[in-house]
């Protein structure tokens, strides 16, 4: 089933999501600088980079949970800058954490119900959330505690489900898991995309990244060093773009500055029984280094 199509927009589309030019700091660090993107209905738009990129920094900065020290968001053509999160829930934008950030001492379904706590109205319910991964009705008087580390993934994603999201941030979708665990979980994402969510992915696993997503950002120190479709870029470019070797040439869009080098992990070699491809595309760029850590 395919989920990303081919990656192209409608001309007359409107974006679901805009971040212009947006600036956060933590304290006197600056995270990021000048970040610009438009997210479309239907998208999975896949964000990149090293750690320390920036890369969480920007899901938290669009969820709410920092505020920006210059730029925008505007969200379904309302600008929701200065928003505050449960505000944000209930107009549809609702994020899975990296780390989960379950509550432990809960039973599942508590925590599914915690979620649905400033639910939009829409398909997605409790009870459709156990279907989309079975084996949770049976247990769902179970702590989160006592779940091993893909069942609380597959619960912090249901947790997000039941709020009826229009646009759902998942972070570090794959960080810690087993690759056929993340096969399992990527493996719902048609079902999800179908319900009409688009995704805004933060993924560390850069060659997943590459088969689910219709665009990519890739980040490096806070500043965008290639975007555009996967299709439309070589693996050359995007190691070029994730180490910031230099320019990163045609095939994506480069940034206005050029990219500065920057610390990161060293290459990791894609992995083993990883997801298969969802929206396979002729031509597209091959498996690219694995990084591995948060942003």
């Amino acid at each position: 089933m395919s989920t990303a199509g081919d990656g192209v927009r409608p001309q007359d589309a409107a974006p679901l999501l805009e971040v212009r030019d947006l600036v956060v700091h933590h304290g006197q660090l600056r995270a990021l600088s000048g970040i610009s993107l438009r997210v479309y209905p239907g998208e999975v738009y896949a964000i990149i980079g090293a750690n320390g990129a920036g890369k969480s920094t920007l899901l938290r900065t669009i969820a709410g949970l920092h505020q920006p020290t210059d730029g925008s968001i505007v969200y379904d053509g309302r600008d929701v800058t200065g928003m505050r999160p449960e505000k944000r829930a209930t107009a549809g934008i609702t994020m899975v954490p990296e780390g989960r950030r379950l509550f432990p001492s809960l039973t599942l379904e508590e925590n599914l119900k915690v979620g649905a706590t400033y639910a939009r109205k829409g398909p997605w319910t409790i009870e459709r959330v156990y279907d989309l991964f079975p084996w949770m009705k049976e247990r769902r008087g179970q702590q989160t505690a006592q779940l091993s580390g893909g069942e609380q993934q597959s619960a912090a994603i249901g947790r997000a489900l039941v709020a009826n999201p229009r646009m759902l941030l998942l972070d570090e979708l794959s960080l810690g898991l087993a690759p056929v665990i993340v096969q399992r979980i990527y493996g719902m994402l048609p079902e999800i995309l179908a319900s009409g969510v688009t995704v805004l992915l933060v993924e560390q696993d850069v060659s997943q990244a590459l088969r689910v997503a219709t665009h990519l950002q890739c980040l490096l120190e806070g500043r965008t060093t290639l975007e555009g479709r996967p299709a439309e870029v070589t693996a050359q470019q995007v190691e070029a773009a994730y180490f910031g070797m230099g320019s990163v040439g045609p095939g994506g869009r480069p940034p206005g500055d050029p990219p500065r080098m920057g610390g990161s992990t060293p290459p990791i070699s894609p992995r083993e029984g990883s997801a298969p491809p969802i929206s396979p595309r002729e031509g597209s760029a091959p498996p690219t280094p694995t990084p591995g850590g948060d942003a």
